[in-house]
């Protein structure tokens, strides 16, 4: 007869096997996930922010190819890849000049349950669909963000493939180049994790008298590692642990910027004060023993936002009194989409179709991309630049 104990052991075996199926079951033929979400050329040209016609007459003088036909002769639209090159033919890069500093993001609330991950991989995938190079850096050994690239933690990603060999007390890596997987998306980068990086904590933790000096040594190096990454990307998005442990403090101080989302509601909005209250604390604990935490811009996103919901409404409210213009005015809104999406391991970014109704899908992607731009307004005011205008605009104007 099984001990209880024993019964959490068969239940987390039995769990990883089940998420391996969801997983072969996702990403068929090949249990490998693909990218296959493609934008007709209207959609393309407002990416672009220029007219169909100029990408009509490109295609007509062979300076971009024309998507092939389907078999009714229709176009199928276009791929990522497509519009990365589309981008480049027309000038249409968004990317960052080569002195402005890379925009290094921790998405972090030490609550569970606010969509910290959901939040990460999408902002991922939105700066992706606008053309900007992404590097996302899990750093939950939870792994739910490397579990939403298609990964499996358990069996697809060991410890050497984590952050683990560069943090630990006897490094095996100097760098953090060797952690750097590709994704289905030609434009995003992941530093993967597993259950077994929390393994840093335990030794960090056991580092005795030297403990401080360790712990120091850490927070510079993952600040290093990851700035000389950064040279290489636009945006650098950083998914920390839910919890004040030394991993989650290395993040806090590598990252320039700050996201913090929350739900719209009471527990949520305490346990948001009690984590700003803390970071204060941590911060000015770290600048006594020399460690600088600085941040381009900290906001506070709120997430899984429920329009109907009068309670949620008055939630809202009470954090527009309270944290004023560090409040993203657009919330993302609760949406069966999202929830769908994240069963067969995606984002709504990554969705060829609608799961749901036509309509719930455009009303979704719409207040994610609306939702998600105000994070990339403040990147860009960052590099001293505003949000690119379309020909219209600039015609209007």
């Amino acid at each position: 007869m099984h001990s209880e104990v024993e019964r959490i052991a068969e239940m987390a075996q039995t769990g990883e096997r089940m998420i391996e199926r969801l997983r072969r079951q996702a990403f068929l033929p090949e249990s490998r996930k693909e990218l296959t979400v493609r934008f007709g050329i209207a959609e393309a040209a407002s990416l672009l922010g220029c007219s169909t016609n100029r990408i009509r007459m490109a295609e007509d003088d062979g300076r971009l190819p024309p998507p092939p036909p389907t078999e009714n002769g229709r176009r199928p639209g276009y791929g990522i890849n497509d519009l990365l090159n589309m981008r480049e033919v027309l000038g249409a890069s968004p990317a960052r000049a080569p002195l402005d500093n890379p925009a290094i993001i921790a998405v972090q609330n030490f609550k569970g349950g606010v969509g910290k991950s959901t939040v990460t991989t999408h902002l991922a995938h939105y700066f992706a669909v606008q053309g900007y190079r992404v590097l996302v850096v899990d750093c939950d050994s939870q792994a739910t963000t490397t579990t939403l690239f298609g990964f499996n933690p358990h069996f697809n990603i060991t410890r050497e493939q984590t952050l683990y060999p560069y943090l630990s007390i006897d490094p095996t890596q100097t760098d953090l180049l060797y952690a750097v997987q590709k994704t289905p998306w030609p434009n995003v980068d992941l530093i993967p994790s597993n259950l077994e990086l929390f393994d840093v904590e335990y030794e960090l933790a056991a580092s005795g008298a030297d403990g401080g000096s360790v712990l120091a040594s850490r927070f510079r190096k993952l600040k290093q590692g990851l700035q000389d990454l950064a040279r290489d990307y636009d945006v650098v998005i950083l998914d920390p642990p839910p919890a004040l442990g030394t991993i989650s403090l290395a993040v806090m101080q590598a990252a320039n910027s700050l996201i913090v989302p929350l739900a719209a509601t009471t527990p949520d909005f305490c346990s948001t004060v009690q984590f700003l209250s803390m970071m204060d604390q941590v911060t000015g604990q770290l600048a006594e023993a020399g460690i600088v935490v600085d941040y381009d811009f900290v906001r506070l996103l709120c997430s899984k936002f429920d329009s109907n919901d009068p309670s949620h409404a008055m939630v809202r409210q009470i954090m527009e009194q309270t944290f004023g213009p560090a409040l993203l005015p657009v919330p993302i809104l609760e949406s069966a989409e999202i929830s769908h999406a994240a069963l067969r391991m995606m984002t709504v970014y990554e969705l060829e179709r609608p799961i749901g109704t036509a309509r719930t899908h455009k009303r979704c992607k719409g207040n994610l991309d609306e939702a998600l731009a105000q994070v990339e307004v403040l990147v860009r005011k960052g590099w001293g630049v505003a949000s690119p205008a379309s020909e219209q605009e600039v015609i209007n104007a």
